[in-house]
Formats: C-alpha cells, sequence, structure tokens
C-alpha cells in the first residue's frame, strides 16, 4: 500500500493555492493523476520524490515511512529509492546508452541486470548510440531502462509519452503494460490523455486546484457508473482517413475501423 498525505502552499495561476493531497493506492499497479496544468501534479511528485519538502506530509510506501513531519522523518531521494521519468527523457548527451544506463545503476553495477534492460527494451543494435542519434521512442526506452536499473520501490511518470505521435504512442503504451506486469512496478502516471489513462491506468486521481476532486476506475472517474440500458465506449481517434471514408480508433488496446 502506498500513503500520501501532503500539504504545501503554492503560487497558482491564480494566486495562492493550497495543495492538499490524501490519498491510498494499491501497490505493483499503475495510478495515474490527471488535472489541468497548475493543478499541482508536478509539484506533488516532486515532493513524493524527496526534491521538495511540504508544510505537512506523511509519505509511506509498503510499510516503510520515507517521509512524516510530525516525527521529523525525512529520507533522501536516493534513500526512497525512487526513479523519476520526466517529458524530456533527461539523458546526458555526452554518454551513449549503455552508458547512461550505467550511471544509474551507481558503483558496482550487475552487468547481468544491465546486459537484461538492454535487451529486455530493445536497445541492443542501439546500445552505443548517442542521445542526438536517436528517435523520440527509443529515447524514452532509454529513459525507462535508466529509471528500473536502479530497482526502484516507485517509479514517477510526468507526461512520459506526450511529446510522442500517435504510432510511437500506442506501441511505448503496451511496452509499458508489458514491462509494468514482468517488473511488478508500483507506477505514479501524470497523464492529459484520457484515453491513455484508460488504457495504462487500474485507478486515477482527478486533481483540481491542488485537491483531489474525484479517485476510482478511469472508467468511473470519466464516465460515471455504466447505465444497465446503454453500453458506454470510450475510444481515441488514431486516424481519419477522409479519402477512404475510415476512421481508425482504439479501444481497449484494439484498433477498430469504421467506414462513415
Amino acid at each position: 500500500m502506498i500513503e500520501i498525505t501532503l500539504h504545501k502552499t503554492l503560487n497558482g495561476q491564480k494566486g495562492k493555492m493550497n495543495l492538499d493531497l490524501d490519498f491510498k493506492v494499491n501497490q505493483n499497479q499503475i495510478t495515474a493523476l490527471y488535472g489541468p496544468s497548475g493543478a499541482g501534479k508536478t509539484t506533488a511528485f516532486r515532493i513524493i520524490s524527496g526534491l521538495l519538502m511540504p508544510e505537512k506530509g506523511k509519505i509511506i510506501v509498503n510499510g516503510e515511512t520515507w517521509l512524516d513531519t510530525s516525527k521529523k522523518i525525512v529520507l533522501t531521494p536516493k534513500e526512497r529509492k525512487i526513479a523519476y521519468v520526466f517529458q524530456d527523457y533527461a539523458l546526458f548527451p555526452n554518454m551513449n546508452v549503455e552508458n547512461n544506463i550505467l550511471f544509474a545503476a551507481g558503483k558496482n553495477p550487475d552487468m547481468n541486470k544491465v546486459k537484461e534492460l538492454i535487451e529486455t527494451f530493445h536497445l541492443s543494435d542501439l546500445k552505443n548510440q548517442k542521445p542526438q542519434n536517436l528517435s523520440g521512442g527509443q529515447q524514452q526506452r532509454v529513459a525507462l531502462a535508466r529509471a528500473l536499473i536502479q530497482e526502484p520501490n516507485l517509479l514517477l511518470l510526468d507526461e512520459p509519452l506526450a511529446a510522442l505521435d500517435n504510432e510511437i504512442c500506442v506501441r511505448l503504451q503496451d511496452f509499458l503494460l508489458e514491462i509494468q506486469e514482468r517488473y511488478a512496478l508500483s507506477i505514479l502516471l501524470v497523464s492529459h490523455d484520457i484515453a491513455e489513462i484508460h488504457k495504462l491506468a487500474k485507478h486515477v486521481l482527478h486533481i483540481q486546484e491542488g485537491s483531489i476532486v474525484k479517485s476510482g476506475r478511469p472508467v468511473e472517474v470519466f464516465t460515471g457508473k455504466v447505465s444497465e440500458n446503454h453500453l458506454n465506449v470510450y475510444a481515441k481517434i488514431l486516424f481519419i482517413d477522409t479519402s477512404r471514408k475510415q476512421i481508425t480508433v482504439l479501444v481497449n488496446q484494439e484498433r477498430l475501423f469504421s467506414m462513415y
């Protein structure tokens, strides 16, 4: 179980804003944080990772207390064993793929683990390449591999696929689901993409102006309960071919085609 309670006064777009979060989510699943820009999602990530201190707060992950301001317990980011993947990937431009991963592995890295991740993330043919020679999707895989070599107790993903085009994004979503299941990862994901959240997350926290306004399964948060008399289907339009009058949509990881 992951238990998080945070309070932090922020300077929001409309002036002072209180970030007040209080939630519990299961481990070994993907939990999404959804809401408009400025709602406090990234600030919450900075606090959870140990990069920013709240005025009051408590963070407990799998029974271990990372933060308890009332008891003056504050673990460092390294002590929390947390990995953070940013939208811009933050790879070291002067290092090749393998060295980017090795750098995160610390002293005396397990080379078998490094090799396993390079193979798992389909980077074997790219391990000697610098980040500037990689596509966005390839850089994202390197960033994820670099995060996992740290064997994190919690993985934070801050809009990791937002800069990618649809085709690459869909493939990486599938890959992320596969990796999450294989390594039994606990993941907190910030995303503005409702279809992406439906596909990836088991639970979603809808945050507005620093507070959780709704939480639950994606279908509950975004569409409400399914009526007994109606079938609600949530899909993402991937492509519209006007010449063939064909729409390609994504429904529960399946691509469907419809003529109009």
